[in-house]
């Protein structure tokens, strides 16, 4: 496995690569890596012939009051979970590699960053499509991974790339739970251990919704309602939002009568945390476990 920091030598390695015929899967992240990063890796390394892995925490999605010079970083660690998982390589760029002093062309999209995350933090989601365009144009990869935790950022990557006829396939893959329930996350480090108790009330009203669900319920305000009303049980949380929506235009509905994604995010203490699940009505629950 070799650790790469200039875009040039990547493009060599990965023209090397696909000289001799061999394919690419990509899981980009912003590093300190856990569980769930490590089954990206793993299902790419199944996939494909090579996997490159980028580990790049990028400015450009963080908000002023956000925790860019907090977050959490551990180069050694990371570089233990992709070689263990299978990746060939890690695009380790710093800051100045990916952007020039003078970068001024974003990618941007409306309706689906309107609502949820991206109503919560403006901006988010056009930092997340700009450094995702450019790792996709950096790496070429055939397939690219994504964890279902993140459904938002998932689906708006998906419409990027349909919409911008890029060459990579995307793919969702489950979120991987602490054995309590709790969504891994690198944030979970921010956690005290009483707020970390208090975390798994993401998990518990979540699962209220998705009992609802599963029993017949297909009005969307009840199901928001009954989560909402067993999350502030917990005082050491504070919610941000509960929202029920179209599983691929992230469009509120008043009526589970197509695929939806049910997501929570809320604030630990300072630390903000998102789960979700999706329910399909006429096949049943989608998995996330």
């Amino acid at each position: 496995m070799e650790i790469i920091k200039t875009i040039n030598e990547v493009r060599l390695i990965i023209a090397a690569w696909k000289k001799e015929g061999l394919s690419i899967g990509f899981v980009p992240t912003m590093g300190y890596l856990h569980e769930g990063h490590q089954s990206l890796i793993e299902r790419a390394a199944a996939e494909n012939d090579r996997v490159v892995a980028s580990v790049f925490v990028n400015p450009l999605q963080f908000g002023p009051t956000e925790d860019f010079s907090s977050y959490p970083r551990d180069l050694k660690r990371d570089m233990e979970v992709c070689r263990n998982s299978g990746a060939h390589m890690i695009f380790h760029p710093e800051a100045d590699e990916m952007y020039f002093p003078d970068f001024c062309t974003h990618v941007d999209m409306d309706s689906l960053t309107a609502g949820l995350c991206g109503k919560s933090r403006p901006g988010h989601f056009r930092g997340v499509c700009t450094v995702v365009c450019k790792l996709f144009n950096i790496v070429g990869a055939d397939r690219a991974y994504f964890g279902e935790k993140d459904a938002q950022q998932l689906a708006v990557i998906r419409r990027m790339v349909r919409d911008l006829n890029m060459a990579v396939e995307i793919i969702g893959c489950p979120i991987i739970r602490e054995k309590d329930g709790l969504a891994k996350s690198s944030r979970n480090t921010y956690l005290s251990p009483l707020e970390r108790e208090a975390a798994l009330i993401l998990k518990k009203s979540l699962d209220s919704g998705r009992k609802l669900a599963d029993e017949g319920e297909r009005n969307a305000r009840i199901i928001v309602d009954t989560i909402t009303e067993n999350f502030v049980t917990e005082p050491l949380a504070r919610l941000d939002y509960v929202e029920l929506v179209d599983a691929f235009s992230m469009e509120k509905v008043d009526a589970v009568d197509r695929p939806v994604l049910v997501a929570v995010a809320a604030y630990i203490g300072k630390t903000r945390l998102i789960d979700n699940f999706f329910f399909e009505p006429a096949s049943g629950l989608k998995t996330q476990q």
